[in-house]
């Protein structure tokens, strides 16, 4: 049953992309504009945050100090958002805003990391009224949690005793700008995105004049907009490529891993979310279509083609300090593969962990339940009320 409604998938979307009677040409047109108003939204955002803070924006986050802390905060906001794009783009804008410190912000975007997973993990629970099609589900939902989780632990221990990720890319961000020191460069995005949100804050200004209410404001419209936004270029994306996809998507991946990872990162930049490519592999692994092995690197090419809506963010706020942050993000899952993945014996670890969670949670189904509830809400809120 599995199979045939995956086999009914395309002509759905074909039926749905009838009904809207939106010509097809139309569609990459509304997608660049939807892009356009996302980055729109993320400059409003850190507007806001300013007006709303009168000055003062630092003392929101003075409370997280602890690196744990904050790699539990950046976890737990993408659960609750069921986005690390919309995460790691309000990092962004609030390290350009001045609100967050960037080395605070640095642990938060490896939690949006692993906090991205719990869409495909709750997909995979679907799958649960059939034993061996949730095992295969679930194996592949969970590897890519396990893998997240993995490179976390490594990596964050170098970040914070060598700055493996942070230095690189303040480095490489003071070079884009030009200038050593310099707090912001001219983005040939910026102005054009500097350009809308103006508009949209003169008109929040005849609602009021009193500057913390044009700044709340300021920031309910951005994030009302970064929200809707993301949610119409998802929809959109997906009738244009989502079928394609599953029909060459096992073609594909059986050549090498770094096919994979390259049509990862290709359909990720496409629908701009991560976690509509590994929820599409879901249930392509569970009908036995592709096996979780092959699965595996695409589920690593939708990390780093996540990274591209907090680039996006930063070129839209424009200051070395969103740039750094976004190229951290992107570093982290470039070194996560690195480490993790050329080496056969610790390539598979991710894959025969979540395989054996899985085994567990095929025949206690409870198990699977439990442990989204205590991995993805219940740790992230103890670290957070702990420390």
């Amino acid at each position: 049953m599995t199979a045939h409604h995956e086999d009914e998938s395309a002509p759905e979307l074909a039926e749905s992309a009838r009904r809207s009677r939106m010509p097809a040409w139309a569609r990459p047109i509304l997608v660049l504009g939807l892009l356009y108003l996302f980055l729109v939204g993320v400059k409003l955002l850190e507007l806001g945050i300013k007006g709303v803070t009168g000055g003062a924006e630092a003392s929101l986050f003075e409370g997280i100090t602890n690196p744990i802390t904050a790699l539990a905060v950046g976890t737990l906001a993408t659960v609750l958002v069921q986005s690390s794009s919309v995460t790691t783009s309000t990092i962004v804008a609030l390290v350009a805003a001045g609100s967050l410190p960037f080395e605070t912000a640095v642990p938060m975007v490896m939690g949006a990391n692993i906090g991205t997973t719990v869409t495909n993990t709750l997909v995979a629970l679907g799958h649960a009224r059939r034993s061996e099609e949730f095992r295969l589900a679930f194996t592949a939902a969970t590897m890519h949690d396990v893998f997240n989780v993995m490179a976390v632990a490594i990596i964050l221990p170098l970040e914070l005793a060598f700055g493996v990720l942070s230095k690189p890319a303040v480095a490489l961000s003071e070079a884009f700008a030009g200038s050593v020191g310099g707090g912001s460069f001219n983005s040939p995005v910026k102005g054009a995105v500097q350009w809308g949100a103006i508009q949209i804050a003169r008109v929040l200004d005849l609602v009021t004049t009193n500057p913390q209410a044009i700044g709340g404001l300021s920031l309910v419209t951005g994030l009302l907009i970064i929200f809707l936004c993301l949610l119409y270029i998802t929809r959109n994306m997906k009738v244009l490529v989502a079928a394609r996809i599953e029909r060459s998507l096992n073609v594909a991946l059986a050549r090498s891993g770094l096919v994979g990872m390259t049509v990862g990162v290709i359909i990720t930049v496409a629908v701009q979310s991560s976690s509509i490519t590994t929820s599409i592999l879901i249930p392509l692994v569970a009908s036995g279509l592709l096996v979780v092995t092959n699965a595996y690197p695409i589920t690593l090419g939708a990390n780093v083609g996540t990274t591209i809506t907090a680039l996006l963010a930063a070129f839209a706020a424009g200051t070395v300090g969103g740039l750094s942050i976004a190229l951290v993000h992107l570093g982290f899952n470039l070194l996560g593969i690195l480490i993790l993945y050329p080496i056969p014996a610790i390539r598979h670890i991710p894959i025969r962990l979540a395989g054996s969670l899985a085994q567990v949670a095929m025949t206690r189904k409870w198990v699977a339940i439990v442990y989204v509830a205590i991995v993805f809400i219940g740790l992230p809120l103890i670290v957070i009320v702990v420390f």
